[in-house]
């Protein structure tokens, strides 16, 4: 959201929702008015304003902070999409001036951020200064729930078939298999999952189900030991051997110290990752920018 420029006085309904939608994502009215550089007063009066103007109450303040009520959360869809509409607007406008303006809400998570995020911005911000991007990191499901409800623009995923939004794939990632020096299994070249049948395994979640269904195509279930998230917890334990190892693609494998990589050969044991949106036809020209810049990056890099 850009910072808002109000005073006391009456607000256009724009900046009324554009507050609304603030104080629901910061869940305080203290922290909306420090991110938008208002006064808590300014906050409360576009509130009440916006709950005047409807005729009904959209929240419930108690110590704990704010919540919606059933009748501001039916409204918070439209106010959402509102804002989105009028940012697209905005970028439009600007790009009919020959300015290069606007943000971008991305959705990613660990392993997209750490590997190919510092070399994306670096790119973005080099093309266009001055459009602001906004990185929410989580879980493949977060990323997915913050697609559908309209919280971010896009999200990198683990790609699967879906019905619920559009994707576009973006590269592939191979899986290895990662075992601690000391291993039995580094000695090895290569290998195939049905050798990992008596292994205990220490996977990362977002690919988790994946490698399950390609073990049960292989006539076993994996013994999964732990499912995390952050590789590096997961390459820490699997260096020490009697716990176990790991299977990861390869954009969260690495090149790690003290643990053999070993690709599995597999057929089909290679992931896609790429990008889901409600709509790619419908993004903002800051978000078409983005990704324009993404297929070009990974092209040079991979």
């Amino acid at each position: 959201m850009s910072k808002i420029d109000v005073n006391e006085g009456e607000l256009l309904s724009i900046a009324r929702y554009e507050i609304f939608y603030k104080v629901v994502e910061s869940g305080s009215l203290t922290k909306a008015s420090s991110a938008l550089n208002i006064s808590q007063s300014a906050v409360s009066h576009a509130i009440a304003n916006l709950e005047k103007e409807l005729g009904f109450s959209l929240l419930i303040r108690n110590k704990g902070g704010i919540k919606l009520t059933e009748n501001g959360e039916r409204m918070l869809l439209y106010i959402r999409e509102i804002l989105y509409l009028n940012g697209k607007m905005l970028q439009e406008a600007g790009e009919i001036s020959g300015l290069e303006i606007g943000t971008v809400r991305i959705g990613t998570y660990s392993s997209v951020t750490q590997r190919w995020m510092p070399g994306l911005l670096q790119r973005f911000h080099e093309l266009y200064p001055d459009i602001k991007i906004e990185l929410l990191e989580g879980q493949q499901d977060e990323i997915r729930n913050w697609i559908l409800d309209g919280e971010i623009d896009f999200g990198f995923l683990s790609l699967a078939p879906s019905e619920e939004f559009e994707v576009l794939h973006l590269t592939k990632e191979l899986l290895y298999c990662l075992a601690a020096a000391s291993h039995p299994l580094a000695v090895k070249k290569e290998i195939s999952l049905r050798e990992l049948k008596k292994e205990k395994l220490i996977l990362q979640k977002s690919s988790a189900g994946f490698i399950t269904q390609l073990c049960k195509k292989q006539k076993f279930q994996p013994a999964i030991l732990f499912q995390l998230e952050d590789e590096h917890s997961i390459l820490s334990l699997v260096k020490q051997s009697s716990l176990g190892i790991s299977i990861l693609p390869e954009i969260a494998a690495g090149e790690p110290e003290g643990v053999r990589k070993i690709p599995v050969t597999d057929r089909g044991s290679a992931i896609s990752i790429g990008i889901g949106a409600l709509s790619l036809k419908s993004l903002s020209p800051s978000a078409e920018k983005f990704i324009a810049a993404t297929t070009l990056w990974l092209n040079e890099h991979y």
